[in-house]
């Protein structure tokens, strides 16, 4: 059986990932009332092929592996080849751009695309296995003409997605995306903003994740993206923060959204602001300047970071840093700001100013 959605997990927890206490974490995002409308067309497999590879249709970013295995995407190719009924794909129109964006059937469009290349996207090749049939061992090219034909010819049902209202917005992609990734690991927040935000901003996200300080604080790369997800909130808390509200998921979702298509000026400034502020905190405080314990706090790092940030817009930080953070962490309201109702308008604001009070007289 084929997954309706294309959420084919890990089943293992990595034993070196890195745990995050954040207990905004499990908000509800509190969607806002839509109108979408939706209609159905049929793709020939020939011609979705065709499309991904013009870009016609895209598939977003996840920064996740295809993750299907050879015997698994056999039996989808065999299922067309045998004339059997596969699962539908849900696309979302773009208004800008008119392309069409993936929500479900990621792993099936691939393993399409694949098969008709050969070549796996990692390299390996490409033939029908582990099947009991006279397809077993067939590369595309190899197959007779008319079954060729038959699998050019096969249909594959879409769903054709596009919101409405509010119009020029395009938020219900976020609440579609959770919504139909119901079955296996759900996709987690930050995934589905990489997926929903893709361009610009999501590939500066992706780079200062790479940066050599910020490993060094936050520790090994996180498989569900909660690395990037807490780049994005330091940078949205630091140039947004007058305006947050909560749920803290939404207000992320609005800022990517924003800053999307964000032009070079800005992405210079959130890349120097985040690299100094990164490389500052290791330097001056040291690699557990977000752990209270051995988690990473995200309450904690978003209002270090932020204060030291902006600390740095005034000039340079001298060695009494470490001293300003050694009182800011003995300070109770700030422990009570980070420790619990971490989301909550006041509580937010108050471990900022705190932060930002606290590292004021760093000279």
């Amino acid at each position: 059986m084929f997954e309706t959605v294309e959420q084919v997990a890990l089943s293992h927890r990595d034993t070196d990932e890195v745990e995050i206490v954040d207990d905004s974490a499990d908000e509800s995002v509190g969607f806002d009332e839509y109108f979408i409308s939706s209609y159905g067309a049929d793709f020939d497999v020939e011609g979705i092929v065709r499309r991904y590879k013009r870009d016609d249709i895209e598939i977003p970013e996840f920064q996740r592996r295809y993750v299907w295995t050879k015997p698994q995407a056999s039996r989808f190719v065999e299922s067309l080849l045998l004339g059997l009924p596969v699962p539908g794909i849900f696309l979302y129109r773009e208004d800008d751009t008119r392309k069409l964006t993936v929500i479900d059937g990621q792993q099936r469009i691939l393993t399409l695309k694949y098969f008709y290349d050969g070549v796996l996207g990692d390299g390996k090749l490409f033939f029908l296995s582990g099947l009991a049939s006279r397809f077993e061992g067939k590369y595309y090219k190899d197959l007779e003409p008319k079954d060729r034909r038959k699998l050019d010819d096969s249909i594959i049902h879409a769903t054709i997605i596009r919101q409405e209202k509010p119009e020029d917005d395009g938020s219900s992609k976020y609440s579609i995306f959770e919504r139909l990734n119901t079955g296996g690991t759900r996709l987690a927040p930050q995934e589905i903003r990489s997926a929903i935000y893709n361009g610009p901003f999501c590939e500066l996200l992706t780079r200062l994740n790479k940066e050599k300080s910020w490993r060094s604080l936050f520790g090994n790369p996180h498989r569900r993206q909660r690395d990037e997800e807490l780049i994005l909130r330091f940078l949205a808390l630091f140039f947004e923060a007058d305006n947050y509200f909560r749920p803290m998921a939404k207000f992320l979702n609005e800022f990517m959204k924003k800053y999307r298509y964000l032009d070079c000026n800005e992405q210079r400034e959130m890349e120097f602001v985040f690299d100094q502020t990164a490389s500052t905190i290791l330097d001056k405080i040291g690699e557990r300047a977000f752990k209270r314990q051995a988690a990473v706090n995200a309450a904690m790092l978003d209002a270090v970071m932020v204060g030291v940030a902006t600390r740095l817009q005034r000039g340079e930080i001298h060695k009494s840093l470490k001293t300003q953070y050694a009182s800011l962490m003995g300070d109770p309201e700030f422990i009570s700001s980070i420790s619990e109702g971490t989301s909550q308008g006041d509580k937010v604001r108050q471990r900022i100013n705190l932060a930002i009070n606290a590292f004021a007289d760093a000279e």
